[in-house]
């Protein structure tokens, strides 16, 4: 309980200076914000009004506490091109970014872990060489890329799924599934090459110990044998899980672009698109809090894997 308690209060400074930082996105951005946000076509009583309902006027330390106060309150602000609070806004597209991101988890665990240790076991040889070479080049090439060849091939030619959109899980798992399957393959080759060419350094790593020849000296049969390696190799392994997870915000904005998908990653391109400044530090700092909150609860399973952590 001691070491959960330390990594907890490990995390506040991380929170609070990244707090700061998406503060300061405003403060930073060239010009004047106030200017920025209003338009082209706005007058300058526009943009006084503007600056007054920001609190642009205030000095810079006295903004801050006022937006943290309200940040504490679960209040984001509110976006300026829709007139909503970014909370209701970010709610709303909540669903099917979450949905992409827990499917292409899925698919990458289920599917690089296995093939990470399949070309550990069997290394230097024809399988193992055809996995790297599947990790190279889906590592390699722009996500972006592989989904208009997806759309293209199982949307227009074979007309196998939908080309675009999203139907929520309400309406039934088989449609849900049917609308995310491209996009989520498409966003999990990435992840899964990189986790298979972390799981394959790794186990490897431990298939050279004494204590894993000895076992395989003794005649013990292969499959206990990968699993003693792959629980041994599981640190490096689940750290690479939680910075893909985290690199997935990134990736989740390009193929919700690609295939319409209206998600927190349209959001931010339609903030950034109006300079609806509310909208991106709220999806920031959410964001940002998501990487901490994941990365705590990865530092927290090592742990479980191996016992000597915890003290």
């Amino acid at each position: 309980m001691d070491y959960v308690i330390r990594r907890i209060l490990a995390v506040i400074p991380v929170v609070v200076v990244v707090a700061v930082a998406v503060f300061m996105l405003i403060h930073l951005s060239p010009g004047d914000p106030a200017t920025l946000m209003a338009g082209d076509y706005a007058t300058t009583e526009d943009i006084e009004r503007l600056r007054e309902a920001l609190g642009l006027n205030e000095p810079l330390w006295r903004q801050f506490m006022l937006w943290a106060g309200r940040l504490l309150q679960g209040d984001l602000g509110t976006s300026i091109y829709t007139q909503a609070p970014v909370t209701d806004l970010v709610a709303q597209r909540l669903g099917p970014t979450l949905s992409i991101a827990f499917l292409t988890t899925l698919i990458s665990v289920v599917v690089a872990i296995p093939l990470g240790v399949l070309a550990a076991y069997l290394a230097g040889g024809f399988i193992d060489r055809l996995v790297m070479v599947f990790a190279v080049l889906a590592f390699s090439v722009p996500v972006f890329l592989v989904g208009y060849l997806f759309i293209y091939s199982f949307s227009v030619k074979l007309q196998w799924f939908p080309a675009q959109g999203y139907v929520s899980l309400s309406e039934g798992v088989g449609p849900w599934l049917h609308n995310l399957t491209l996009p989520c393959v498409n966003l999990a080759l990435v992840y899964i090459a990189l986790l298979t060419r972390m799981t394959r350094a790794t186990v490897l790593d431990v298939l050279h110990e004494d204590y894993i020849r000895t076992a395989r000296a003794k005649g013990l049969a292969v499959l206990p044998v990968l699993h003693h390696a792959l629980r041994n190799a599981a640190i490096p392994i689940a750290t690479t899980v939680g910075v893909g997870i985290a690199l997935m915000i990134g990736g989740v904005v390009v193929t919700e672009t690609v295939f319409a998908i209206p998600g927190i990653g349209r959001l931010v391109i339609d903030a950034v698109q109006h300079h609806d400044y509310p909208v991106i530090q709220g999806v920031l700092l959410l964001s940002a809090a998501a990487y901490v909150f994941i990365n705590l609860l990865i530092d927290l399973s090592y742990g479980l894997f191996d016992p000597r952590i915890r003290y």
